[in-house]
């Protein structure tokens, strides 16, 4: 990994952290085309700089762990937003669900904080379910804005709400198997 900080891909993981606010304040301030716009911008600067990192060989420490916490911090500013009461919107996420993949994260922070505390460092990949949960996240998310903001079937948000949670429940399975086995 290179030792340079400020790489294109760690630029765009810092504007994904920027654009977290300005979602949330459009949010509450009663402008969901605008949220939609800024999370859209935030969700493919997701996909690019992972992508960028790899094609110009920049991949760096800051970014491996800026990374998750850009996705965890945009996910669930997003899904606490679109589950609490008193925003005005038509469509909102279920409590149970924003409650799921919030307890997800801190159960997947804690248990790498204690392994490494208190038996020895230890890193953990990002593993395929888990980036399949970020992009699931990411679309039931951008979905949802969207419904706020324009006509949206119900069924389809109902269908990415239960992709969502077979997600979240399949790749919690899947990281406590990865932390269960011996490292190599």
């Amino acid at each position: 990994m290179t030792s340079e900080v400020f790489t294109p891909a760690n630029l765009l993981t810092i504007s994904r952290m920027v654009l977290v606010p300005v979602v949330a304040l459009c949010m509450l301030y009663g402008h969901p085309g605008w949220a939609l716009a800024a999370f859209v911008v935030a969700a493919a600067t997701d996909l690019l700089d992972g992508l960028i990192a790899r094609w110009t060989g920049q991949q760096t420490t800051l970014g491996a762990w800026l990374d998750p916490m850009a996705d965890k911090l945009l996910l669930l500013t997003v899904f606490v937003i679109l589950t609490l009461p008193g925003f005005g919107l038509t469509h909102r996420l279920p409590v149970w669900l924003t409650v799921l993949v919030i307890s997800r994260d801190v159960g997947i922070v804690l248990t790498v904080a204690v392994i490494n505390l208190a038996v020895a460092p230890r890193t953990f990949a990002p593993s395929p379910l888990g980036k399949l949960a970020t992009a699931t996240f990411l679309v039931t998310g951008c979905a949802t804005l969207y419904a706020n903001y324009a006509p949206l079937a119900q069924g389809v948000l109902d269908t990415l709400i239960y992709a969502s949670l077979a997600v979240t429940l399949a790749s919690a399975a899947d990281y406590l198997r990865r932390v269960m086995r011996p490292p190599n």
